[in-house]
């Protein structure tokens, strides 16, 4: 009667540990998620972008102010 119990025992206890509890996401959820992403990149990289030209222009502007003080 002990080795049944016990055996029931370590059952329950490897059932109870390789069973996930982490919500799964549904394809719908994660393509959501993926294009969300994307957006957020391509957000970002705009804006360096936009960082990138604005920082050229400004060196632009410094070499012809000392072209001209020559």
């Amino acid at each position: 009667m002990k080795k049944l119990i016990y055996t029931v025992m370590i059952m329950f206890s490897l059932a109870v540990m390789f069973t996930s509890c982490r919500e799964e996401k549904s394809p719908e959820e994660k393509i959501e998620e993926a294009m969300d992403e994307v957006g957020d990149d391509l957000e970002n990289a705009s804006d360096d972008v936009q960082d990138a030209m604005e920082d050229v222009q400004d060196e632009i502007e410094e070499v012809k102010e000392e072209s001209q003080d020559q």
